[in-house]
């Protein structure tokens, strides 16, 4: 069988801790392993800042952990790549990996997609979502600063996080459903020394209301049934977080995948799923226990399991060392001793580091020269200054930027910005996105960094695939439409709906596509009232849309256009 370079012998879905665990495994065993991440590397975990029950870790943020394990697994020679996986084959040996940017053949898959927050169903959590309702503390904390939080919950996440919006919020109430948490008491017992957090146990959220944002919700006894109004002390507005565990990230999985009555992937011992050559790791899987340390046990293992039949496949085949095709690889490859590459040494490790103030190290550019690499037209990042602070900072990133690819230019803006157009702003223009039709406002740091990579690629080549009826939507704007994405850099949930807004404006030259950082944009969140993102309001020829909240994929903005 012929071998190139799309062809690996573990292709794994998600760049968590379960599949950054897995590619450690699997790359240190000398296998060529392929990570598919279509956000941040990282995972949900990210957004968390503080973990204390790592064994061997004391403490660490969430972001620091997993870019530690990526660390690793790049040091062992495992690929990384910024797309969607779309879907791939169950039938056969040699699988095949359909992604936003290009198929690719493996002789195994590790699906490792994690899981998305709960919504509950009480009345108005939709209606009031982004208006008072959010659901992840670190990207919306800020919004309610000096304002009365009512967490729902009464597990890990509920306690965690409600310690974490006592820097923000004036006070918290806990609404738990059962007369006891459902955390380990040490967890719970944390609560004790927070003056600012109030428990009611037996109490359920049944609804929310308000005129604009959130200013009430009402609360049923469990035990009672009895209910009674909730409001801010001040009576003003309060934020409503909901943490009522996750929905496993699965319905994209092909039917062959099987799953329980809530969408969990169902795996043997081995992790294995129902299908053979196809594994799953994380909290996608059915299991007790939804947590860090599982998750890396669970990528390892189904890495070691996947090494057996990567090994058989290779002697059926007669495949050769799949790694030659890595143009990366950290060290020649052989089937001898899986030693690690050694660490080094803490002088090499200061000079990688980015230069205080700058957000690009090293190898950050040295992954973006290799992105940028594939363009086959060249693209201009521009910027439109003005007099603020935030300019500033953007001409220094504009500044980092220079000279890491030929085919990216960068240039202050001499004339005139277009008509309308709010500063500062970056502009990407390319052979396949018009002046004017992608803006950054803000620099693309935290979570954006992707999507502003993603936006210069899909404007200097064909781009990510999309499929036949998103594509036909899409193109079917006849007339001129703006699609404004509020974000903050520390939302997870952010750059999926950044990256559909600006791909729409790629693949059609009548839609405009904005990105605004609300923390430089105090106006547009009082004028919106924004109290959660991603945040997207699409103007059209009938005026602006009523705003949308929460992620959105390609074909969702696509939807959501035809009204526009």
């Amino acid at each position: 069988m012929e071998a190139d370079k799309n062809f690996f012998d573990a292709v794994i879905v998600g760049g968590g801790p379960a599949g950054l665990s897995a590619a450690i495994y699997a790359a240190r065993a000398k296998y060529r392993v392929l990570v598919v991440e279509k956000a941040e590397i990282g995972g949900q975990i990210t957004i968390t800042s503080e973990v204390v029950n790592y064994p061997g870790v004391e403490h660490a943020s969430g972001r620091s952990l997993t870019a530690v394990m990526r660390k690793q697994a790049l040091n062992f020679g495992a690929e990384f790549l910024s797309a969607e996986v779309t879907g791939f084959t169950c039938d056969g040996d040699i699988k095949t990996v359909r992604t936003s940017r290009g198929e690719f053949r493996t002789l195994g898959i590790i699906i490792a997609t994690g899981a998305n927050p709960r919504r509950i169903g009480f009345a108005g959590e939709q209606e009031f979502q982004g208006r008072g309702v959010a659901y992840c503390a670190t990207c919306d904390g800020e919004f309610f600063t000096g304002k009365e939080v009512l967490v729902i919950g009464g597990g890990f996440a509920a306690v965690e996080e409600s310690i974490f919006l006592t820097k923000y919020a004036s006070h918290v109430t806990i609404a738990v459903r059962k007369n006891e948490f459902s955390c380990a008491k040490t967890v719970s017992d944390q609560l004790n020394d927070c003056a600012k957090i109030t428990v009611l146990f037996n109490t359920e959220v049944t609804e929310v209301s308000g005129d604009g944002l959130l200013d009430r919700a009402v609360l049923r006894d469990a035990k009672t049934g009895e209910t009674r109004e909730f409001r801010a002390q001040d009576g003003g507005n309060f934020g409503v977080f909901v943490f009522a565990g996750y929905v496993p990230n699965t319905a994209w999985l092909p039917p062959e995948i099987a799953r329980d009555e809530a969408g969990y992937v169902i795996t043997d011992a081995n992790h294995k799923t129902s299908v053979d050559g196809v594994y799953a790791a994380g909290d996608l899987c059915v299991k007790n226990l939804r947590q860090v340390v599982t998750a890396v046990a669970d990528g390892a293992i189904a890495a070691t399991s996947l090494e057996k039949v990567a090994e058989e496949l290779h002697r059926k085949y007669d495949l050769p060392d799949l790694t030659v095709f890595n143009e990366n690889a950290p060290a020649p490859k052989d089937h001898g001793s899986a030693a690690p590459k050694p660490e080094a040494p803490a002088h090499e490790e200061e000079e990688a580091a980015a230069a205080p103030g700058e957000l690009l190290t090293p190898q950050i550019k040295a992954q973006l020269a290799g992105v940028f690499g594939k363009l086959t037209a060249p693209v201009t990042v521009r910027l439109f200054k003005n007099d603020s602070a935030l300019s500033q900072s953007m001409e220094a990133f504009l500044e980092e930027l220079k000279g890491v690819s030929e085919n990216v230019k960068t240039e202050i803006a001499a004339g005139a910005p277009p008509e309308g157009l709010m500063l500062p702003s970056f502009e990407i223009a390319g052979e396949h996105s018009p002046a004017s039709n992608i803006h950054f406002h803000g620099v693309p740091g935290g979570h954006e960094l992707n999507s502003f990579v993603i936006a210069i690629y899909n404007a200097g080549s064909s781009g990510q695939a999309v499929d036949d009826d998103t594509r036909a939507a899409v193109m079917a704007v006849d007339h001129p439409v703006n699609i404004r994405v509020f974000v903050s850099l520390s939302c997870t949930m952010c750059p999926e709906t950044v990256m559909s807004a600006q791909r729409a404006a790629t693949l059609n030259s009548n839609i405009t596509a904005e990105m605004f950082d609300l923390a430089h944009f105090p106006d547009l969140r009082a004028k919106y009232s924004v109290m959660s993102v991603p945040c997207t309001i699409i103007t059209g020829k009938d005026g602006e849309l009523k705003p949308v909240f929460g992620k959105k994929n390609l074909a969702e903005i696509a939807a959501i256009l035809k009204t526009a």
